[in-house]
């Protein structure tokens, strides 16, 4: 008797909540749709994606091993599961491009020779707070002088060159990142200084001057956005380093640097310094790298040829030489396009837009996958109406929202659904776009496609370090993140008409 009576219970209750759905106003009712398809998108789900891209199985994700693969792999069987079409062709997700890659591995070192009572004591500095092996160098040892060469540049049109007055045959070259000009205190000199700002322009320009070695003073981080050549050996380094290079010369390295940059001469000298880098590598010249990009298709027979990309990079470091997990960057982004790809296929609220989901590989070596991308683009690029990128988005309390005021129209529609939903702090930021390309965001808006970059701030990120794992993630900021992008983005593609590019 009591089932009985607990069941019709249940039965009218339920019966009396589809009878009040039914009588809500069709507004309401697409309101409470739309917060089902929100609140399925959880910070513990968006989670695991991280802990699972993060994971040592995936060795770092450098674009062209086979861990990457695998990484990607991971990706398209959740989209498959979901329903987010194969968008390079009938059945392909992946886009291919070529992209050569080198392995680091254990065993690298930098040290000082200290001269002591006619012999020499070695000062061995330290992997990851002193120093990290370059990423793309040969491998092999060279212990030669030290020549500071500044910024690397010969630029005879600007009336510059660093290696003028030295001679670097041989030797290890002490060099700074960018340029002596800032793209934000002076652009328009800024534009004619950029080819030189490039890393790959200072290596080779140092390969030509015959530099056998480089100390690169960019501070002790993994970087493999750069050219190789077998026989040049460098790492880059930090306060540690240049401190002794610069130690008994008379002159500070920061009066030096300053100096530099207010009469744009250079300050090139030798140091007499001796230094030994050691760096063990294997290149791989005929590496393949792929995009993973899958599409929901819009359901409106017109409107669904023009596109909206929500997008991200997949790839990290690798090792150099430990592995560099890259859970913040950008394993973070990926969750992020993961949840809002099933929360949207799920969404009885369909697109009228299509919707592309685009985890671009090589960012981290040169922003080699978007690049190729915008070159090959699946969906013309005049048909693609906005661009959401994300990288570096899982550590913090609070957003950035890159080039949202160059697209006031579009970021209307983020504002507008923060401010109703979700209402979490997000700065947006104007993006001159003038400087060598650090974001996939850059190699879109150069081809004229509206574009905002999202990546949090608020915690410490380690930036392209090891320790860039899973304990640096704020699950709460992915959550908010990726319902945020989720509602603005069903939101512009069931507009009548839009337009960012006017």
């Amino acid at each position: 008797m009591k089932n009985k009576k607990l069941f019709s219970f249940l039965f009218l209750l339920g019966l009396c909540y589809f009878l009040a759905v039914q009588s809500l106003p069709a507004e309401e009712k697409e309101e409470e749709k739309l917060l089902q398809s929100v609140h399925s998108i959880s910070s513990h789900k968006l989670f695991d994606y991280v802990k699972e891209l993060a994971s040592d199985k995936y060795a770092g994700r450098l674009t062209g091993t086979e861990e990457y693969n695998a990484s990607a792999e991971w990706v398209v069987s959740h989209f498959k599961k979901w329903g987010i079409a194969p968008a390079v062709s009938k059945n392909c997700y992946f886009q291919a491009f070529p992209i050569p890659y080198t392995l680091v591995f254990i065993g690298c070192e930098v040290y000082i020779h200290l001269p002591s009572k006619g012999s020499a004591i070695k000062k061995y500095y330290q992997y990851e707070s002193e120093f990290i092996p370059g990423s793309t160098s040969g491998s092999g040892e060279v212990t030669a002088e030290v020549i500071y060469v500044g910024y690397g540049a010969t630029a005879p049109e600007l009336g510059y060159d660093d290696y003028k007055g030295v001679d670097v045959k041989g030797k290890i070259i002490l060099m700074e990142r960018e340029v002596p000009v800032s793209p934000d205190k002076d652009p328009e000199l800024f534009k004619k200084w950029r080819p030189y700002s490039f890393h790959q322009y200072k290596l080779e320009n140092a390969v030509a001057h015959g530099a056998k070695g480089m100390l690169y003073n960019y501070g002790p981080i993994g970087n493999p956005n750069n050219s190789y050549d077998e026989s040049f050996i460098y790492s880059h380094v930090g306060s540690a380093v240049v401190s002794d290079v610069f130690s008994g010369m008379g002159r500070k390295h920061k009066d030096v640097v300053a100096k530099i940059k207010k009469n744009l001469k250079p300050q090139s000298f030798a140091t007499g310094k001796v230094f030994t880098i050691k760096n063990i590598t294997e290149h791989h010249p005929e590496g393949v790298g792929y995009n993973v990009i899958g599409i929901l298709e819009g359901s409106d027979p017109v409107l669904k040829e023009e596109l909206i990309i929500l997008g991200g990079h997949l790839d990290h470091l690798g090792r150099c030489y430990e592995i560099m997990p890259g859970a913040n960057d950008n394993a973070s982004a990926v969750s992020v396009i993961m949840g809002i790809a099933e929360a949207m296929s799920k969404c009885p609220i369909k697109p009228s837009r299509s919707v592309m989901f685009l985890c671009f590989g090589a960012e981290e070596q040169g922003i080699v996958g978007s690049e190729y991308y915008v070159e090959h683009p699946v969906v013309p690029l005049e048909k693609t109406l906005a661009f959401v990128n994300m990288d570096g988005v899982g550590c913090g309390d609070k957003l950035g929202a890159l080039a949202a005021k160059n697209y006031p129209e579009f970021w209307k529609f983020i504002e507008t659904a923060n401010q109703k939903y979700i209402h979490r702090v997000i700065n947006p930021h104007y993006f001159a776009n003038i400087a060598r390309p650090r974001l996939d965001a850059a190699r879109f808006m150069w081809k004229d496609v509206p574009t905002i970059s999202f990546s949090a701030y608020g915690s410490h990120s380690y930036y392209h370090l090891p320790k860039d794992n899973i304990d640096t993630i704020t699950p709460e900021i992915l959550q908010d993140l990726a319902q945020l992008i989720f509602i603005a983005t069903l939101d512009m593609a069931n507009q009548d008409s839009i337009d960012f590019r006017k």
